[in-house]
């Protein structure tokens, strides 16, 4: 029963679904601390002009710089339990982005 249970618990991660988490309160755990003001390169949250240049790079671009860091950006931003589609989600409610 043990050796079953373990070779379940080691595959169930790759069969488990990650519900994806609310834009705001992502960015009030996360990414506020860089994006309320504190960093000036860092587009704050509602400014249309600020993330309109980074939409047009493209959602790809924007989540692989999330992802993997970017220039002030740390790695993930600092969300280790965050999905690309968490990344995605944010990034549009931040930039007040009509898709959301």
């Amino acid at each position: 029963m043990a050796k079953w249970l373990l070779a379940v618990g080691m595959f169930l991660p790759f069969f488990s679904a990650q519900a994806t988490q609310d834009p705001e309160v992502l960015y009030n755990r996360t990414c506020a601390a860089c994006h309320a003001g504190q960093l000036p390169q860092a587009p704050r949250q509602g400014d249309r002009a600020a993330w309109e240049p980074r939409l047009a790079q493209g959602m790809e671009v924007l989540v692989k710089h999330v992802t993997q860091g970017f220039k002030a950006m740390p790695p993930r931003g600092l969300c280790m339990d965050c999905s690309a589609e968490d990344y995605r989600l944010v990034i549009l409610w931040m930039s007040g982005s009509p898709d959301t």
